[in-house]
């Protein structure tokens, strides 16, 4: 059993599903079935999808991984919540435009990828 790595898993598909329907509904209403158009907020919105899909896997894996090998509860929480704030604060901060937003979500992203590479090693 991995519960903190299936919690954030059970997080993580929600939030694609969130953000893909957000895609979808931007493609009804400005009538794109493929690609972006000139719709600045569809493209905002699929960067938002994709850059969520590029990133969540690999921290999963790690994650998983980490508490595999019976890492430290606060590593684990640490991993979980620097990948999820991290996402969360992207996606938004993309969505928006704000790199003001959108430049921490990628710090924590990276530290969340780079906790998970460590616990790997120091257990």
């Amino acid at each position: 059993m991995l519960p903190v790595t299936s919690a954030v898993a059970a997080l993580a598909a929600v939030a694609l599903v969130l953000l893909s329907v957000r895609v979808s509904l931007r493609r009804m209403a400005v009538g794109t079935r493929i690609g972006t158009g000139d719709d600045e907020t569809l493209l905002r919105r699929i960067r938002a999808q994709g850059n969520f899909i590029e990133y969540v896997p690999l921290g999963l894996i790690l994650l998983g991984l980490a508490e595999s090998a019976r890492a430290a509860q606060p590593w684990l929480w640490t991993i979980a919540g620097l990948l999820v704030a991290g996402r969360c604060l992207h996606a938004v901060g993309i969505s928006l435009g704000r790199s003001s937003i959108r430049a921490p979500g990628m710090i924590a992203t990276y530290l969340a990828l780079l906790a998970g590479a460590a616990a790997q090693f120091l257990g």
